[in-house]
């Protein structure tokens, strides 16, 4: 299988590819041609397709490509080709949010009915009170996994918002942090009301064109002009096949999960936010207070290994490298796996994205490595039990915890603390029971048996309390409360 590699120059320009060796990088080389081959080989180990891998770095883009877009075709990746973004698409609304918080338009701390107000929750009190920066922090209380199918219309946000009014919070708001994609959609609503275009139009109009973002699109008829991956599913540690379908994704979840772009596109975003908000053109798409703001920490998180996050700011996930600060996001959608890291010091950023296959192992590895190299980084080890797991009392952890659409059970079996979680109320169907032991990691911290290629070997399950004293369990960064 051939490999290929391109480089850009600040302003976006054709460099040179084809076999070239290293570039400088701030002192330090980057040996394109050693780190394609490492491409390749973790490729190639953990059963990934394919794979495009971008590195910023002294100012250059450097778009590596190794495999195949869908193993049915053999059509081979090559820099440029188009994966889906799953939630890196947080990031893009976010940024178009503080675009309108530049323009005056919008104050991170205004609720959200002050703006839309046919906003609603569940719970009256709560959707009084939800604000903006909480929408952004993922601190609204608002759940994740509502997905709703509002139709190709442009009036697909408006539908899905209006949809959403019923379904129950995680938490209440401010009292602590749950991944929330029914919020992102929230944000995108507001979006289309300040500015009169559709989320689609505004991220064009707003984001895409002034960075010359000619590689990342939101919808799948746009995709069709370019190299686009296809999901790959399959059992851990074995060659994935196709997906049975390359979208499941409606148009309704744009602002937080679709948009599909190429790894150097999703690249030169990065360098936007490490240029303070200017695009290679010096035009400014983002004030520097809105730049930092974002990268701000903004809420501390119990679960520091699902994507590795050590916090929160404005749409940023927050990394803590001993001592050196980073900001970046993962994404996740059919049988396709994207990640973001840059290093604000070291003026680095990586976007990988893969189709299939151990997704989530090939990114340790290969960032491990290039963050050393690169950033002077180092990287926490996965996660995993210790060899010999703490002695932890169990009893205070036995109980059910429940968020919409999911019931946790927690119970002691001759000392080990057994987990069962299921889908229930309108989710009853989506998937069978997962049952596991969990193996003491800490006090409140357990790793359970991972699956999938994202989750990797150990997924962590991680106790906490709320700030109103309610006992908690996170999995997937979704808080579900103790209910009984």
């Amino acid at each position: 299988m051939s490999s290929k590699h391109t480089s850009w120059d600040t302003e976006g320009n054709w460099k040179a590819s084809g076999d070239w060796g290293s570039v400088a990088t701030g002192g330090r080389k980057l040996y394109v041609d050693h780190w394609q081959a490492r491409l390749d080989r973790l490729r190639a180990k953990y059963h990934v397709p394919g794979a495009t891998l971008a590195v910023l770095a002294d100012g250059h883009i450097h778009e590596l490509a190794s495999g195949v877009l869908h193993r049915g075709t053999g059509v081979e990746a090559a820099p440029g080709s188009v994966f889906q973004l799953g939630s890196l698409a947080k990031a893009y609304t976010a940024t178009l949010i503080m675009q309108l918080v530049d323009e005056g338009l919008l104050d991170l701390d205004t609720t959200v009915i002050s703006v839309l107000p046919e906003f609603a929750t569940a719970d009256e009190a709560a959707t009084r009170t939800i604000t903006i920066r909480q929408l952004l922090s993922h601190t609204s209380g608002l759940t994740c996994d509502f997905t709703y199918d509002s139709g190709r219309g442009d009036d697909c946000l408006e539908l899905y918002v209006a949809a959403a009014r019923n379904v129950g919070l995680d938490c209440p708001p401010g009292t602590g942090v749950s991944y929330s994609s029914l919020g992102y959609n929230v944000l995108g609503r507001i979006i289309e009301v300040l500015t009169g275009q559709t989320w689609d139009e505004a991220l064009k109009s707003r984001l895409l064109t002034p960075l010359g973002l000619t590689g990342t699109m939101t919808l799948p008829e746009e995709a069709l002009a370019f190299r686009t991956a296809m999901g790959h599913l399959g059992e851990p540690g074995e060659e994935p096949v196709p997906a049975p379908a390359w979208d499941l994704m409606p148009r309704s979840a744009g602002p937080y999960g679709r948009v599909l772009a190429s790894a150097a596109d999703v690249a030169r975003l990065a360098r936007m936010h490490l240029d303070g908000g200017l695009a290679p053109d010096g035009t400014r798409l983002l004030s520097t207070r809105s730049v930092a703001a974002m990268r701000r920490r903004e809420v501390d998180v119990p679960d520091k290994w699902t994507v590795s996050a050590d916090g929160w700011g404005l749409g940023w996930t927050l990394y803590d490298w001993d001592g050196t600060p980073g900001f970046g996001h993962d994404g996740a959608s059919i049988g396709q796996y994207g990640f973001l890291r840059v290093v604000p010091e070291s003026g680095v950023a990586l976007v990988l994205l893969t189709n299939g296959g151990g997704a989530r192992q090939m990114y340790e590895d290969l960032f491990a490595e290039l963050l050393e190299s690169l950033a002077r980084v180092r990287m926490p080890e996965p996660f995993a039990p210790p060899a010999e797991p703490p002695a932890v009392a169990i009893a205070p952890l036995v109980g059910t915890y429940e968020r919409e659409g999911v019931r946790i059970t927690v119970t002691d079996v001759d000392g080990t603390a057994h987990l069962v979680y299921e889908f229930v109320g309108g989710m009853k169907d989506f998937s069978e029971p997962l049952v596991m032991d969990l193996v003491p990691v800490g006090e409140k911290v357990f790793a359970g048996p991972g699956s999938g290629a994202y989750s990797a070997a150990w997924m962590p399950v991680v106790f906490a309390t709320l700030a109103d004293g309610t006992g908690c369990v996170y999995i997937g960064m979704r808080a579900a409360p103790k209910t009984s």
